[in-house]
């Protein structure tokens, strides 16, 4: 109880953090789940980033998550993976952020990619200028937790483009709600505020799921192929994508 009580209050200070908004630009995604709970996930391409306050129309004297409630419920991919990052030893109290509002704006996207650089995964980043990045992030594991991409509290980055959730005990739910522009753009990403036109004209990309479990449910209208690996499903990700990519698979027992 006293870790679980810890955990969450480095938990709430936390998502008090003023983060980082990122978004997708030209991508390709992959991500291949096998039935016995083995995974490979990739992304090559750009991101772009905003400052949170920016996108949340903020002065930047406010806190710029007021109102913004976070994710609730034991189920949520998010508190699962801050739960998990502070038991295995996170739980210090936040460091000064890297991403320093008050630097030069460079400075700031440059600290940015020297944070993800410092995190497993990512073999690549590249600052391009004028808040855009080149990345080349690939990682494998077992899905025994949750898991997002991206997330680092260095960088200060929320709003995965990507999350998978345990269901219970033999399902595994998929989504990628950066891979869409399911909101109003006058309100911008996820019904945050401001700037979020730009974000939208710029998706383009391609997110694939390979897998030889059996797909319980999926949101792709030209549904799986068969393929070696099992099988597939491509959705095709442009600035009229609306709806997120998604798909629960049940695993193995």
């Amino acid at each position: 109880m006293v870790l679980l009580s810890r955990a969450m209050g480095a938990l709430a200070a936390l998502l008090m953090l003023p983060g980082c908004l990122v978004t997708p630009g030209t991508f390709t995604s992959t991500l291949d789940i096998r039935a016995d709970r083995s995974f490979a996930f990739a992304y090559k391409g750009e991101i772009l980033a905003s400052d949170m306050d920016k996108a949340l129309g903020s002065g930047g004297e406010d806190d710029p998550l007021e109102g913004v409630a976070p994710p609730e419920g034991k189920d949520s991919a998010y508190s699962q993976a801050m739960l998990q990052n502070i038991a295995q030893g996170q739980s210090k109290a936040p460091a000064e952020p890297a991403f320093d509002k008050g630097s030069d704006d460079a400075a700031q996207m440059q600290a940015m990619a020297a944070a993800l650089t410092k995190e497993k995964g990512f073999r690549s980043v590249q600052y391009l200028g004028d808040h855009k990045f080149a990345i080349d992030y690939a990682i494998s594991g077992r899905l025994d937790h949750a898991f997002l991409f991206p997330f680092n509290i260095d960088a200060q980055i929320v709003l995965p483009f990507v999350a998978v959730e345990m269901r219970g005990t033999d399902r595994i739910r998929v989504k990628a709600p950066g891979f869409a522009n399911g909101f109003d753009k006058s309100q911008g990403p996820a019904g945050m505020g401001g700037g979020g036109d730009d974000a939208a004209k710029a998706l383009n990309g391609t997110f694939t799921l390979t897998t030889d479990a059996e797909i319980v449910s999926q949101n792709q209208e030209d549904g799986a192929t068969s393929v070696p690996e099992g099988k597939r499903i491509v959705w095709t990700v442009t600035p009229l994508t609306s709806d997120a990519p998604a798909a629960t698979l049940r695993m193995k027992p």
